[in-house]
């Protein structure tokens, strides 16, 4: 491979994860005919079909998927030098955008604040994110480390591409009016509460998927009155008596006292996954691993 030029890699390797010549273009404040003609480019370097025609668009190649693999791993050792010189230089320091999603936020997102104030050199950029579960990954290719969650059991994102730090497996627990008949009892199994009328979260979130769950183990679809992805209208709904919800134990328990009980599932173990995701060429950087072991450390704290 003569002249084969790396830094048209990263082209090939925002293709592979954004899926268009046109997405890629505005991730990266380019035209979409300076990104053809960086492919063009590559694939001429390259000596082998990258890129084929579908329809009005592209996808990859076999050649093309496989040199974009090995893009990632060239972009993470390029970021582990220059982050490492920048260190040796100004020290640590440098500018993190965290994404996370509401309950994380006001699970982790307090205590994270106070422990970066111990690295007064990196300055944290929060975005407010609310996806379904499989949309967590793809944030990672505009955010330093994306928290996302997903239900127990539920397959981890693409390690090659995305690192995953685990934070916090949180029980999921039933909700129920003070008033409700099931409201003085510390456990309740699903054929206590199926035919229930429930508040849920959007269908494909991870909370929605382990209601489905349990619905399918006593073949009996759920009654879902409203769904929302707000937590707090959720607990106030419940609180109401408007129906019953699975919600997050350490989350939700921080406000059920006195507005409505909090029930463990007898029959299955439910909980969801809290999770750091970055892009291993990201999660090199000192600030962005100072963040992580942050987040780690926060999320230990507040479940014990």
């Amino acid at each position: 491979m003569v002249g084969f030029d790396i830094a048209l890699l990263p082209v090939l390797r925002e293709l592979a994860e954004r899926g268009s010549v046109t997405a890629v273009a505005a991730a990266t404040h380019r035209t979409p005919s300076a990104v053809s003609q960086q492919l063009r480019t590559l694939q001429r370097q390259a000596g082998v079909p990258l890129v084929e025609r579908v329809g009005r668009g592209v996808r990859l190649t076999a050649d093309g998927s496989a040199l974009a693999g090995m893009a990632a791993g060239v972009a993470t050792a390029l970021a582990s030098v220059e982050s490492a010189w920048s260190e040796h230089l100004t020290g640590l320091g440098g500018t993190v955008d965290l994404a996370v999603f509401p309950s994380a936020a006001e699970l982790l997102l307090p205590g994270l604040l106070t422990r970066m104030r111990a690295y007064p050199g990196i300055v944290l950029e929060l975005s407010d994110v609310d996806v379904s579960e499989g949309e967590f990954a793809p944030l990672t290719a505009d955010h330093d480390v994306v928290i996302g969650h997903r239900p127990d059991g539920a397959r981890r994102a693409d390690g090659a591409a995305v690192e995953t730090v685990a934070l916090i497996r949180e029980p999921l627990d039933v909700a129920l009016p003070l008033g409700h008949p099931l409201a003085e009892r510390e456990r309740v199994g699903i054929g206590d509460v199926v035919d229930e009328t429930w508040i849920g979260v959007p269908e494909g979130y991870p909370i929605d998927r382990v209601l489905t769950a349990l619905a399918a183990a006593s073949d009996t679809p759920p009654s879902v009155a409203f769904r929302t992805i707000h937590l707090p209208v959720i607990e106030n709904l419940v609180a109401a008596g408007h129906g019953i919800a699975l919600v997050p134990r350490y989350t939700s328990g921080t406000r059920a006292a006195g507005r409505f009980r909090l029930a463990t599932l007898a029959d299955v173990r439910a909980g969801r996954r809290i999770e750091a995701l970055a892009r291993p060429d990201r999660a090199v950087r000192p600030a962005v691993r100072t963040v992580l072991e942050a987040l780690v450390a926060e999320a230990h704290a507040v479940t014990t």
